[in-house]
């Protein structure tokens, strides 16, 4: 998605985007539907995806897992599906009671427009999970403010992963579209905020330009 600046992976093609796995019938049961994206990145996440696969056959019982997990091998994971495309992931964010994705700002954005607080474990370059720290940095400002639940440590994710399935109430927020915009704008000044922080830690020129769109006669907004 191109909110989430990983503009150098390859396009997705519909054909290439899969379909949600399909899960077990959830009627009359306790499990927590689990969804995890890791994004389009050409970088992989192995790190991510070795926590979940350490940490799935535990609840297996208790979980429908679903796990985009882009250009990463998941072999041990149940529910494990390279990409997908845009009207499947919405509909995975919808019914998802549980939400974890990388640092990227528009997954970040559309797991709280459909009421999930997500639980972010943003990619970090020291790993080779990306080319800056943008996505670090973006993170640990969101997890200041409560916008997300921010792990950088196998023991972080995994606690917050218990107190999900726990509660599952409690990673939620409002689902009000009313109120995109409003959080377009927020997190687009926390973009600005990590763009200032990054150029000035690199030297490099800035990379956020969230939501800019053209307008029909050529302006942009």
């Amino acid at each position: 998605m191109s909110g989430d600046c990983e503009a150098a992976a390859p396009p997705v093609r519909p054909e290439a985007a899969t379909r949600v796995p399909r899960q077990r019938d959830r009627a009359g049961s306790a499990q927590t539907t689990v969804l995890v994206a890791v994004g389009t990145d050409k970088h992989p996440f192995d790190r991510l995806v070795g926590w979940l696969e350490g940490w799935a056959p535990a609840v297996a019982d208790r979980v429908a897992l679903t796990v985009q997990h882009g250009h990463t091998p998941a072999p041990g994971l149940p529910g494990a599906v390279p990409f997908l495309g845009h009207h499947e992931l919405q509909t995975a964010m919808s019914g998802a009671d549980l939400v974890v994705c990388h640092g990227g700002p528009a997954t970040i954005l559309e797991a709280r427009r459909h009421g999930r607080l997500p639980i972010v474990v943003p990619r970090d370059p020291a790993h080779g999970e990306h080319v800056d720290d943008h996505q670090l940095l973006f993170a640990r400002r969101l997890g200041a403010a409560n916008m997300v639940v921010l792990c950088e440590t196998r023991e972080a994710l995994v606690e917050a992963l218990a107190a999900g399935l726990a509660d599952p109430g409690r990673f939620t927020v409002r689902a009000d579209p009313d109120s995109a915009r409003a959080q377009e704008t927020a997190v687009a000044r926390v973009g600005e905020i990590v763009e200032t922080l990054v150029a000035a830690s690199s030297g490099r020129r800035t990379w956020w330009r969230p939501w800019v769109r053209p307008h029909r006669n050529g302006a942009r907004r």
